[in-house]
């Protein structure tokens, strides 16, 4: 796939990208092993990992969490009150979408006292061990990650066709939770409103957005502040995903659009056969 080429220009010191299908990746670009840290890429890892420990019967999503009248679904989604960082709440629990690591460094130990095991040891067991992947999730449950190319196009394809959760547990987890929440997308400016789901962020209706212009309002996923994203789109079928080792900056709000549109194009006349042009 030549749309995978562009990160060859991105300047950064490593990148590696691919795409993948629900049963396999279509096509990679660099190092698929080399393994980066996902910073914010985390976050959905770690929402699977709590919708795991949902249907298990672990935890509840309605049951408390975090500041008084929070659940973890609220921690979930950016709707807890809790800032960016710190302990003490900003806003009232539900009334705005205030996009918080320390949410989810709460889901984490909240996590981890209902399973009776260490965060990283759940994630392991849980996630890691039935998909085979490398990926280590030591670290912040919000930001910490490390991980391949490999074990990220993993995830997508998990969040394509999930064998961990089931189908409804999925969509639980990809539709917006708290809707009409107005709030800030990092890097990216205020949305009013700012559709979110459990641990991923929902495109909808968007305009500009990271994830280009050609992929469907369906499209769920995150990008970090390690120059890392994942999006997902159900209605393509296809989920993309780089990893670099360049921060994030006004290079990545050019770059990682073009590349999921060239993507998307390439893709389209692939499927199309013999003949599309």
């Amino acid at each position: 796939m030549r749309a995978l080429l562009q990160i060859d220009s991105w300047g950064a010191p490593f990148a590696a990208a691919g795409v993948t299908a629900p049963e396999r990746a279509i096509a990679t670009h660099g190092d698929v092993r080399a393994t980066v840290r996902l910073a914010s890429v985390t976050k959905p890892v770690t929402a699977l990992a709590v919708m795991i420990a949902a249907e298990e019967g672990v935890l509840d999503l309605d049951e408390p969490a975090g500041p008084p009248g929070a659940t973890v679904r609220h921690l979930l989604a950016h709707a807890s009150g809790l800032p960016f960082e710190g302990e003490r709440p900003i806003a009232p629990v539900g009334q705005r979408r205030i996009y918080s690591n320390e949410g989810f460094r709460v889901v984490g130990e909240h996590l981890a006292y209902r399973a009776e095991m260490a965060f990283p040891t759940y994630v392991r067991e849980a996630i890691c061990r039935p998909l085979g992947l490398v990926l280590d999730p030591r670290g912040h449950p919000g930001a910490g990650m490390h991980a391949g190319l490999d074990d990220v196009l993993a995830i997508g394809r998990e969040l394509l066709r999930p064998t961990l959760v089931a189908p409804e547990t999925l969509a639980e987890m990809t539709r917006t939770s708290f809707p009409g929440l107005g709030g800030v997308l990092p890097d990216f400016g205020r949305f009013d409103p700012l559709d979110w789901g459990l641990g991923v962020e929902l495109k909808g209706s968007k305009e500009p957005h990271w994830t280009g212009s050609l992929t469907s309002p369906a499209t769920f996923g995150h990008f970090g502040g390690s120059g890392t994203f994942l999006w997902v789109d159900p209605a393509r079928d296809v989920a993309c995903a780089a990893l670099t080792t360049r921060d994030f900056g006004p290079w990545a709000k050019e770059a990682w659009p073009a590349l999921s549109d060239a993507v998307l194009s390439e893709l389209a006349v692939v499927r199309a056969g013999p003949g599309a042009s």
